[in-house]
């Protein structure tokens, strides 16, 4: 026996939800928008709601009623919300569905997905599914001890990834893995790895697999490609389960045209800004959210609270935050309308902004908000009140290009290009920031890391792992793209696995132990994340020396037992009895070096110690002789008696 017909009346909003919901302040509308299983006189089914204010009719259409757009047409709110609803008794869970809506603009009908669907149908199918989120999670220790997991004072080192491509199953013809397949494989591997958290690219639904994620539609559904809703819990149960973050990229800068999506969805821009020259992104040709409509921002609000709460994510990495921060971003003059003020900031998307971290952190106030913001944009990471735009951790872009810009040349030319390496510091505590290797600097021709690197092969992968030794040992927290870890020699695909077989490999071996070494000591040694974001914690012994491209620096725990030495050789020489000023007399103990043999290196360096000499130099009333080996990085602990 099919569903009934439309029950009228049936609802889960209540005169205050409707209330706050046009004032702009209701965050929770995934509980009462979209399609919900309920109990009406007895009867299961399911209840549809869905806003659409410029609608003449609304009609739900779907397998179970041959998509017939009379069968069950839904009923408009009394109070002017907007909102249309209607329950379908006997409708269970599975059944496909759209919305089919009658704009009364210009009498056209749309068939549209639901913006609150959990589950939508394999892409290119584009109806939503009637589905619940029942899951009995097992990872209460976890949640209970994530606010210290996830705290400045933390270690913090993600390892981000493509969920499908990291692995695959080429025996059964190149297949993704289902999140249920991946969830121990990848919670094995990173816990072997030492990274503390992992960031998926985009997993919310998007109809082109290839914009990885970022062309989102399903704001409140995991991609169906890997799996259901359930099986995307238990990959974040299971990681945390195993002592590792999960990190969502997040998109609320912009969306995808797809007719089914939310563009047009009710014939007027309803959730685009009307506006083309606000309202459509010439880069991605996408359309960008209206910021200035209270019902977006809820949409959009709803959304992160959403993932936080149901799926336990324990932080949001905010994708293009500079799109959304300047009117003018990737257009021509004439392309873009200035601000009430005449100027360039857009104000709504501001205020979109610092509202959704005041909220997030309201709410979640163990988890993090991470911006990928690329400009020089003053206090992102500074509290609301402050003035700042309330994020947690910013991305360090300038960081990150400044070390590719330098690592790719030349070492025979990297002293003319000394300052690449040092300027960083000038402005490393002006925000929280992150150090990303991400999958941005791996595509579009652009290479792999280790494809980066000058010279012959040998000295690509030493390169590459002082570039990690430095990063590691730099203050901010850590990012690292999947591949990286290995050095992968192709470039990213999405369409394919990575080159795990590279491991068969001494010097992709090599690399990835010294990534592990330099997690493990980065988690072990609290003067190496301590205190990443005070500038207590970072001193330069010596950042002059660009004829030898050499730079020396100690980083500082709260504790003044907690001292690390890192000496960095740029140069594919080795510098003999080459002199370190120390703060501290006695034995220096050499706890990591990247030209060790079993990380593919010479096998140079200070026999594992070096002991302090009263002989003042860089400041300092004693000094360390070293030998520095090429290419390398060398990491140093006081033994303290």
């Amino acid at each position: 026996m099919g569903p009934g017909k439309v029950v009228l009346g049936p609802t889960l909003l209540t005169e205050q939800d409707t209330y706050l919901f046009k004032e702009g302040s209701f965050f929770r509308l995934f509980d009462k928008l979209g399609a919900h299983a309920m109990t009406v006189g007895g009867r299961t089914g399911t209840l549809f709601s869905v806003w659409a204010p410029n609608a003449e009719r609304v009609s739900v259409v779907g397998d179970f009623n041959g998509w017939e757009a009379d069968r069950h047409p839904l009923g408009p709110r009394w109070d002017g919300s907007g909102i249309w609803e209607g329950f379908i008794p006997g409708l269970e869970k599975g059944a496909m569905y759209k919305y089919l809506i009658t704009s009364k603009i210009d009498g056209r009908a749309a068939e549209k997905g639901d913006p609150f669907a959990f589950f939508w149908e394999i892409p290119p199918r584009s109806a939503s599914v009637v589905w619940d989120l029942d899951y009995e999670w097992g990872d209460a220790s976890w949640m209970a001890e994530r606010k210290a997991r996830n705290s400045y004072d933390a270690p913090i080192s993600i390892y981000e990834v493509h969920l499908g491509s990291w692995r695959r199953v080429p025996e059964e013809g190149n297949r993704f893995l289902t999140y249920r397949e991946a969830a121990p494989l990848l919670a094995d591997y990173a816990k072997e790895m030492g990274f503390t958290h992992i960031e998926f690219l985009p997993i919310m639904e998007h109809p082109f697999y290839g914009s990885w994620g970022y062309q989102t539609l399903g704001y409140y559904a995991p991609t169906s490609r890997y799996g259901t809703p359930q099986d995307f819990m238990y990959l974040v149960d299971h990681l945390h389960q195993k002592g590792i973050g999960v990190i969502l990229d997040w998109v609320p800068s912009h969306f995808a045209t797809d007719g089914h999506g939310l563009q047009a969805f009710d014939g007027s821009h309803l959730f685009e800004h009307m506006d083309r020259r606000k309202g459509f992104h010439p880069d991605w040709k996408s359309f960008v959210f209206n910021y200035g409509r209270n019902e977006v921002r809820e949409f959009l609000i709803g959304s992160a609270l959403f993932w936080l709460d149901k799926y336990h994510a324990d932080g949001l990495r905010i994708d293009a935050v500079a799109s959304m921060l300047y009117l003018d971003y990737s257009r021509k003059a004439g392309e873009w309308t200035p601000n009430a003020f005449g100027g360039r900031e857009n104000l709504e998307a501001l205020g979109f902004i610092r509202r959704f971290n005041e909220v997030v952190y309201g709410d979640y106030p163990d988890t993090q908000t991470y911006a990928e913001e690329s400009t020089a944009w003053p206090m992102v990471t500074r509290p609301v009140y402050a003035g700042g735009l309330g994020f947690g951790m910013k991305w360090k872009m300038g960081w990150m290009n400044d070390m590719l810009a330098y690592f790719s040349k030349d070492p025979i030319f990297r002293k003319y290009s000394h300052k690449d390496l040092t300027f960083s510091m000038w402005y490393a505590y002006s925000e929280n920031y992150l150090l990303p290797l991400s999958h941005d600097e791996v595509v579009h021709g652009k290479g792999s890391l280790v494809g980066k690197m000058p010279g012959y092969e040998r000295d690509k992968y030493a390169s590459l792992r002082s570039l990690f030794g430095l990063m590691f040992t730099h203050p901010g927290k850590k990012l690292l793209f999947m591949g990286g870890e290995f050095a992968q020699w192709r470039e990213w695909g999405h369409d394919e696995s990575l080159e795990w077989h590279a491991l068969e490999y001494a010097p992709h071996r090599g690399v990835q132990l010294w990534v592990r070494d330099l997690n493990a000591l980065y988690r072990r040694e609290p003067a190496l994340h301590e205190l990443d974001f005070d500038q207590a914690g970072f001193e330069w012994i010596d950042f002059k020396d660009a004829d030898q491209s050499v730079i020396s620096y100690l980083r500082k725990g709260s504790s003044t037992r907690d001292l690390v030495l890192t000496v960095c050789n740029f140069t594919p020489v080795p510098h003999r009895d080459y002199h370190v000023g120390v703060p501290a007399g006695g034995t220096w103990t050499e706890i990591l070096n990247s030209d060790a043999l079993e990380y593919g290196g010479s096998g140079l360096g200070n026999a594992g110690a070096a002991e302090a000499l009263p002989a003042a130099f860089h400041g300092h009333g004693q000094s360390l002789s070293l030998t520095l080996p090429p290419l390398s990085v060398l990491i140093f602990k006081k033994a303290m008696a």
